[in-house]
């Protein structure tokens, strides 16, 4: 049950097509707050979303952005602009360290829906407001699109550059899955090969790398927090168990993933990003978009029903 979505606070949607259904909260930063197989959620983080939104947490299908994951320091320098944020500003949530974390929070974006159909949502967010410009000083507009279909959900990004400079590329999504009625131990985590972002102490990549062979196997007390290189433009990586495979297939635009499965939460985040943590201060995998042009990216989330091995 989720707690806290309001059809009319938060202008829910809900989607549905064959064993899926989904429900985003435009009101809410696009956040998708509930994807169910068979009538059983399969995201994670979702049991109260105003106390995840009040709290500045992360939940469900959140879109990370003007950058996912955090940022070395409050300032960046980035398409030949220098930024200083302000620490205490409301459009910052920051991590233990006191590291801007996320980009603007989820819960603070207001997007404008411009066509629903039942298994179908579009919609926009104009980054041209004052406040939002003090955090990333570069106009542009985003354009997401769900697609739901009988066993997956395709969620399609596009970021169109305003007219006066380069916008820098570097969001993200943070999908938190869950495999119901079995312990996180048993399930099966698959990863491809790839390389591993090396990480310092505040998980800021160092701009080293090392071989990662992938990973298949029981999760048991296996932990994860890494930042990954990808070795192929698509790729997959899967989590499945008790008779239910959850993929998240990288389409286009998503060079880079991070895996967050910590030991002692019963969730996985498999997740994709265009650039890797703290691009836009190290200027490392950074993507630009030149004025008046796009950027597309797009993954799916597949849900089928397997014979754990």
């Amino acid at each position: 049950m989720l707690i806290g979505i309001n059809e009319k606070s938060t202008s829910a949607r809900t989607l549905s097509a064959g064993d899926l259904e989904a429900v985003f909260l435009p009101g809410r930063g696009m956040l998708g707050a509930s994807l169910r197989h068979k009538g059983v959620e399969i995201l994670r983080r979702v049991e109260n979303i105003e106390a995840a939104a009040a709290n500045g947490s992360t939940a469900g299908i959140p879109l990370l952005h003007p950058w996912a994951n955090r940022l070395a320091g409050p300032c960046y320098r980035a398409a030949g602009r220098e930024v200083e944020l302000n620490p205490s500003s409301p459009l910052l949530h920051l991590d233990a360290n006191g590291l801007p974390m996320h980009g603007v929070p989820w819960s603070l974006l207001a997007w404008e829906l411009t066509e629903t159909k039942l298994d179908f949502l579009e919609a926009r967010l104009e980054w041209s407001r004052s406040d939002l410009l003090a955090i990333f000083p570069f106009r542009h507009r985003l354009e997401l699109t769900a697609m739901l279909h009988s066993n997956s959900l395709i969620l399609e990004t596009t970021l169109v550059a305003g007219p006066d400079g380069p916008v820098p590329v570097s969001f993200g999504f943070h999908p938190y899955f869950g495999l119901p009625d079995l312990p996180r131990a048993q399930w099966r985590l698959e990863l491809p090969a790839m390389k591993r972002l090396v990480l310092d102490q505040r998980g800021v990549p160092t701009g080293e790398e090392e071989p990662f062979n992938g990973f298949d196997a029981q999760l048991g007390e296996v932990g994860f927090d890494d930042g990954f290189a990808l070795m192929a433009e698509q790729t997959s990586f899967s989590v499945s168990g008790a008779g239910r495979r959850i993929t998240v297939e990288l389409l286009a635009g998503y060079p880079y993933a991070q895996v967050y499965a910590p030991r002692d939460n019963n969730y996985i985040a498999l997740e994709p990003m265009t650039a890797p943590t703290s691009a836009l201060t190290s200027g490392r995998g950074l993507s630009l978009v030149d004025p008046g042009g796009k950027f597309r990216a797009m993954f799916r989330i597949r849900v089928d029903t397997s014979q754990s091995r």
